[in-house]
């Protein structure tokens, strides 16, 4: 830490503490829903930022929770954004949240935070594929649609919430100020074999399997000495498809070499080549028996050897050997409009048969006082104006 965030450990929280990176690690291990941005790696990932490690307990001594926090200082002063993404590692089920939430903010106000970011991990609710792509139409939006399954915990989380004053970002009909997507496409693997996964993916999706399959297009492991070329890639699929990451060659760079030194395989880069030249490029993470598929590239030649759809089905039958319960394949636009330019990937990735999981999003709070809320104004002016 940072010396401007050490706090005096006589003053901490009886249930609250520093966790040193082996604990904390071995904290994270007992745990199936571990986000990897609660890895310690992250916070060597992201380098804007200081990071600490706690955890908590309630009743024996015993660890029942832990966040990675992540904290950013305010230009000009001594007070900092604190941003737990993905986070706490909590029982969000327990209904008497404020045992462990109320110790967490008071670590954070004495570790000189002004306002503090969370993104509980419960969905709130579910929308099957088939569903979505029935209900297509101008003007629609995944929000519009009757959906699946409402998860009564997550709406339990989100009223508990409220009830203690925090804002969800974005409010609850859009999550553009999240910085995580609020809305994620998820593929359930748990219980299902690979005959299962392939049948369910639909006609369109098989078919394109199938043609680089004859196309000889190859899916293949790469290495570190391969991310220029997949961040080539990216540049290209991001000029097509408009939008921008913002992120640099070193950043991926940086991220493979992190997550790979806490555990290596952690973080691959898998390719699909087609006449010796790479014509996609996606990254895959894992924890636990969670894979995502995090950030994908493709040229704009020969496209019609399908090498995404072909890298893809690779990377999902390669995370169910890996024993993951579920492949998240990350964030998808809350648009059903065909004509809306960013349907084309949320139509992509209903094509495997998963689900839309529309997240709790992000939740924040100021952390009281006059010179907190002050600054927690202009903080929010300030994202207004990006």
């Amino acid at each position: 830490m940072s010396a401007l965030l050490v706090t005096d450990d006589r003053d901490q929280d009886a249930g609250v503490r520093g966790l040193g990176t082996a604990e904390y690690r071995s904290f994270l291990a007992s745990r199936a829903d571990v986000s990897f941005l609660q890895c310690p790696s992250w916070g060597d990932v992201k380098d804007q930022w200081v990071a600490e490690r706690v955890g908590w307990s309630l009743d024996n001594g015993e660890l029942t929770g832990a966040a990675q926090i992540l904290y950013r200082q305010f230009p000009g002063t001594r007070k900092y954004f604190a941003y737990l993404p993905e986070g706490p590692v909590a029982d969000w089920a327990d209904p008497d949240i404020d045992r462990w939430l109320q110790p967490l903010l008071r670590h954070l106000r004495r570790a000189g935070a002004f306002a503090v970011r969370i993104g509980p991990t419960p969905a709130y609710r579910r929308w099957d594929a088939a569903r979505l792509k029935a209900a297509t139409g101008a003007g629609r939006r995944i929000g519009d649609i009757l959906a699946t399954e409402v998860d009564p915990l997550g709406s339990a989380v989100a009223e508990r919430l409220r009830t203690r004053g925090w804002r969800r970002c974005g409010g609850d009909d859009h999550g553009d100020a999240d910085a995580q997507p609020r809305h994620v496409f998820r593929l359930p693997l748990f219980g299902r074999g690979t005959e299962q996964l392939w049948a369910g993916l639909n006609q369109e999706w098989r078919r394109n399997v199938r043609t680089a399959h004859k196309a000889g297009v190859r899916i293949v492991t790469g290495t570190a000495a391969d991310l220029p070329e997949f961040y080539r890639l990216l540049r290209i699929t991001e000029e097509r498809d408009g939008f921008r990451l913002g992120r640099s060659l070193a950043y991926y760079q940086r991220q493979y070499e992190a997550l790979n030194a806490e555990q290596p395989g952690r973080m691959r880069l898998c390719l699909a080549v087609h006449r010796g030249e790479v014509l996609a490029a996606h990254t895959m993470i894992t924890v636990g028996r969670r894979v995502w598929y995090q950030t994908g590239a493709s040229a704009d030649h020969r496209r019609e050897v399908r090498p995404s759809n072909a890298l893809q089905w690779q990377m999902i039958q390669d995370a169910h050997a890996l024993g993951a319960e579920v492949y998240d394949m990350r964030g998808v636009p809350s648009t059903l409009d065909p004509q809306d330019r960013p349907f084309g990937l949320l139509r992509w990735k209903l094509g495997t048969g998963g689900q839309v999981v529309e997240t709790l999003g992000e939740w924040e709070t100021s952390m009281g006082g006059t010179t907190n809320n002050a600054l927690y104004r202009a903080f929010q002016a300030y994202l207004a104006r990006r």
